[in-house]
């Protein structure tokens, strides 16, 4: 059994509410909720694979409106003991996932502001969400392979979230569009 993971309904609105050989489960968004939920479900049952399907705001120029994988996470919004932005006192600084593809960076604000954008480039970042981390985190703690796969929405800048609002739905039918064609369901 696989478990089909999203932080908002809205990201999963092409999807049926019954997924043969998935549960599904909606987190709620930024990073805490996203903890807790998922390690709640992993702590109620044993699932062979964690996806996550969802949106992100593209910060990389050359990435165009698709999907993508992701390679890895890293955390935008804390700082070290010393200051340095993108470093957490305690967590990896960068989590791979083993596969190809774009590294997100997440943090608790949705990002629509030029400035913050140039500063999550210089981390590594490519996309931009408020979740990602957080799952990956807890999937490795359980030791559960999790696979990303995000919907750009919005270029991450100024009215992102008018973007992001109007995008979603088109996203979520993306994202459904590969989950049957790769899972065959």
């Amino acid at each position: 059994m696989r478990l089909l993971v999203a932080a908002l309904e809205a990201e999963l609105v092409a999807f049926p509410a019954e997924l043969p050989g998935f549960d599904r489960l909606v987190t709620g968004p930024g990073k805490l909720q996203a903890t807790y939920a998922l390690t709640r479900a992993l702590d109620a049952r044993a699932y062979d694979e964690i996806v996550v399907v969802g949106t992100a705001g593209a910060i990389d120029p050359a990435l165009e409106a698709s999907l993508y994988e992701i390679d890895a996470v890293i955390q935008h919004d804390v700082t070290d003991i010393d200051g340095i932005v993108g470093q957490h006192v305690s967590l990896p600084t960068r989590i791979e996932l083993g596969r190809s593809g774009v590294t997100i960076a997440t943090g608790d604000h949705f990002v629509d502001d030029a400035a913050a954008v140039e500063v999550i480039r210089q981390l590594g970042g490519g996309l931009v969400d408020m979740e990602t981390y957080a799952y990956v985190w807890v999937a490795e703690r359980f030791g559960v392979p999790i696979r990303v796969i995000k919907a750009v929405s919005d270029r991450a800048q100024d009215d992102a979230i008018t973007d992001w609002r109007a995008a979603v739905t088109a996203c979520s039918h993306q994202l459904r569009e590969r989950i049957q064609a790769e899972y065959g369901v």
